[in-house]
């Protein structure tokens, strides 16, 4: 065994399971959770400790979990936050409920278990709590704002953890994966809610409409493979294989496709720059110099 401790939340399926699937293959221990512990069979037959544990909910019943963890193997070296899910909605489509319970999980269940996290890993000195946002960090979509929103918000959250713990030996990454064929969108998996009340002929043939065709066309189609995104994401947190001899990054985008946007994000941001600078900076007090 390596000393590695993984403790993952949103275990089930997707890159939460197949992280500690490929964690177990590396020698490491891992803790799997999940809100329906049947669903990770797969990870504890393969020797993996499994937890019931929903992000959203309080303190102490994720101290709860974090201690189980730390009872069986003495320490939690890895936090990974893969937990979360698509609502799949026009901005008016959705209700107050659903645009909050999208955020509860997303945002606020990755914010709780980074805190109670930290509880474990700052007297430790050492750790790595890493985050999922998505290519939706850097781009927008009709019929997915709440989503991406989301994602720029943990991608926002976790630069912030990264600066406020690398003093104290902790990592902060926020993992920006592309399309992967995870089984994200399948119909019925619980990973992709559509708005209870949708408005179809009010958006009909607009690009809302076109986007959520897409979502059935990319369904188990997509170009990664998150078998491959998984072991480049364990040799990064541990800085081992592909990674070894580097530090781990702030933020660790995977795929071509995710590539693809953020430098299309980059040129277009730094396009509006250039337009609009002479506006930008005409906001200043007269006497602010600026620095060249």
């Amino acid at each position: 065994m390596t000393g590695n401790v993984w403790f993952i939340a949103g275990a089930s399926n997707g890159f939460g399971r197949a992280i500690g699937l490929e964690a177990l293959r590396h020698g490491d221990h891992v803790v799997a959770t999940s809100r329906n512990p049947a669903k990770m069979a797969d990870l504890q037959e393969a020797g993996a400790l499994v937890l019931a544990l929903d992000v959203t909910s309080d303190d102490a019943t994720i101290q709860a979990a974090l201690q189980k963890a730390v009872d069986a193997y003495g320490k939690i070296t890895h936090c990974i936050n893969a937990a979360g899910y698509l609502l799949e909605a026009v901005i008016e489509e959705a209700s107050a409920r659903e645009a909050f319970d999208q955020y509860n999980t997303n945002v606020l269940g990755i914010m709780n278990l980074t805190r109670n996290a930290l509880h474990h890993m700052r007297p430790q000195r050492a750790g790595v709590i890493a985050n999922f946002g998505s290519l939706g960090s850097w781009r927008g979509s009709p019929s997915s704002a709440y989503y991406s929103s989301t994602k720029w918000a943990i991608s926002g959250f976790t630069e912030a953890l990264a600066e406020e713990v690398r003093p104290l030996g902790i990592s902060g990454v926020v993992i920006e994966p592309g399309y992967f064929r995870t089984g994200f969108l399948n119909a019925g998996g619980g990973n992709r809610i559509r708005a209870a009340h949708p408005l179809t002929e009010e958006y009909r043939g607009t690009p809302a409409q076109a986007v959520k065709e897409r979502l059935d066309v990319v369904d188990d189609n997509q170009p990664g493979d998150v078998g491959k995104g998984a072991k480049v994401i364990v040799d990064v947190l541990t800085r081992t294989g592909v990674a070894r001899g580097r530090e781990i990054p702030v933020r660790l985008a995977l795929g071509r496709d995710c590539l693809e946007v953020i430098r299309g994000k980059m040129r277009d941001t730094e396009a509006l720059l250039r337009e609009w600078e002479d506006v930008i900076v005409s906001t200043d007090h007269d006497d602010v110099q600026l620095k060249k």
